[in-house]
């Protein structure tokens, strides 16, 4: 084994081929790193540049495509973590790359803050979520990429970039949702704002009677999605809403019986016997949609954002204009309807205001967005064909960490600032240090 001096990163020939969380992806890189300081990472940026090979951090593993994938250096961010800083004045806190979701999301709440908005898991990594654009729900507030008010970039030369609006504004536009293909971030300064409580309701409804008020459902709801369940007219409904109080959390034992027991344990045994026995899934779709009753709670953001989500499955999500999101949702039914496909997820929905990072989904558009899923093992490429057929159709953008078929040439048109991304990575990474197949599929050679 190779011997590491005291105080190098820990950079050592890969044992194991690395897997995503859906295990749909592969990788086997050459070797493996675990800095544990931003020096380390330079260092290890540097000897791969050395020795020609690629490099590519991971996070959880969350992403269902290939982005994270490398053949050459896997850098893991697991040495990587904590806050370095809060700013209370500024109302930032500064985070290292490789720090998970839950784990910042409990430290800010100890200290009486919290992000403005979050997705519905807390295991990714906060570089891993906001470089593929993760999001939740919102009417005002966008995704957590959008909460980012400066960050670290190291780039192909092993150089640092501290970035923000005010210093190396251009890369900090882009960085933002960066794909991983202009550097590896080594920290993230959020925006936060003191602890607040959110009121979540959560209720059964119609499909017909959802979309046929979703205008208002939307506006009248700080946070709103929904869910509808193929093979079924039902859609189970999520309003969360700022609160003055008081505090009043969900029983816990109607947590693990509805966020546990039902929507993980019966909905793994559920898509198993899907899986077995596809004609068994329709009316399966019908009990699952009639499951959960409708609850009422009030929680801190996190606890009322996340949700614990362990069956595995498949996902492709598409932003749409948001005045489309409806029709096209539409379609979705009636194609399923039509079709002899049999699908045991729910599809979700979900609405972010427009924002400005260059390769957001959301950029220059108030956006709706539809995720298909299937469970890991059930065919999908005929589903999310067809679904995709749809979206794209409304000019659609799909989710960077989610299934989809697109290319650069799709992209150039999709995002207007495409170009100016390329530009940027031109001359960040002009040897490709952090390229791979999926980015050159997307962003071009």
């Amino acid at each position: 084994m190779e011997t590491i001096p005291y105080g190098a990163p820990r950079d050592t020939a890969a044992t194991r081929a690395w897997h995503n969380w859906a295990g749909n992806v592969t990788a086997r890189p050459v070797r493996e790193a675990t800095p544990a300081s931003v020096e380390e990472l330079r260092a290890v940026i540097r000897r791969a540049a050395e020795d020609g090979l690629a490099v590519k951090p991971v996070g959880s593993g969350h992403s269902f495509t290939a982005a994270a994938a490398t053949e050459g250096v896997l850098i893991r961010p697991d040495r990587l973590t904590g806050i370095r800083a809060i700013d209370r004045e500024a109302g930032t806190v500064t985070v290292e790359a490789g720090t998970r979701l839950r784990d910042l999301n409990v430290a800010l709440a100890r200290e009486g803050l919290s992000l403005t908005n979050m997705g519905d898991i807390m295991e990714q990594t906060v570089a891993g979520a906001t470089s593929t654009g993760t999001h939740g729900t919102g009417r005002s507030s966008a995704a957590i990429a959008a909460q980012i008010r400066g960050l670290e970039l190291v780039t192909a030369d092993g150089s640092l970039l501290t970035c923000s609006e005010k210093e190396n504004p251009d890369v900090f536009a882009a960085a933002r949702i960066g794909l991983g293909a202009l550097g590896v971030v080594s920290a993230i300064t959020f925006a936060v704002e003191p602890l607040f409580l959110l009121t979540a309701r959560d209720e059964p409804m119609t499909f017909d009677r959802v979309t046929a008020t979703f205008d208002e459902l939307h506006a009248a709801n700080d946070h709103f999605e929904f869910y509808w369940f193929p093979h079924t007219g039902n859609c189970n409904t999520l309003r969360n809403n700022r609160s003055t109080g008081p505090l009043a959390p969900m029983g816990r034992f109607r947590g693990w019986f509805e966020d546990e027991f039902l929507s993980n344990g019966v909905f793994q045994a559920a898509n198993s016997l899907g899986r077995a026995v596809p004609a068994a899934v329709p009316a399966m779709a019908r009990v699952s949609s009639r499951a959960l009753s409708a609850r009422s709670y009030t929680d801190i953001p996190y606890k009322v954002f996340t949700s614990p989500r362990r069956v595995k499955m498949i996902e492709m999500e598409y932003a749409l204009p948001c005045e489309a999101l409806i029709g096209a949702l539409r379609e979705l039914k009636a194609m399923v309807d039509r079709s002899d496909l049999r699908i045991s997820f729910p599809v979700e929905v979900r609405t972010a205001p427009a924002d400005d990072i260059t390769l957001s989904t959301a950029w220059g558009r108030e956006s709706g967005y539809i995720a298909v899923h299937t469970y890991r093992g059930m065919p999908f490429r005929e589903y999310f064909a067809a679904a995709e057929r749809i979206f794209t159709a409304h000019g659609g953008r799909p989710h960077w960490g989610k299934l989809h078929t697109r290319d650069a040439d799709y992209f150039a048109v999709a995002y207007p600032r495409f170009g100016e991304f390329a530009a940027l990575r031109d001359r960040l990474d002009p040897d490709r240090r952090f390229g791979n197949a999926y980015l050159r599929r997307v962003l071009g050679d």
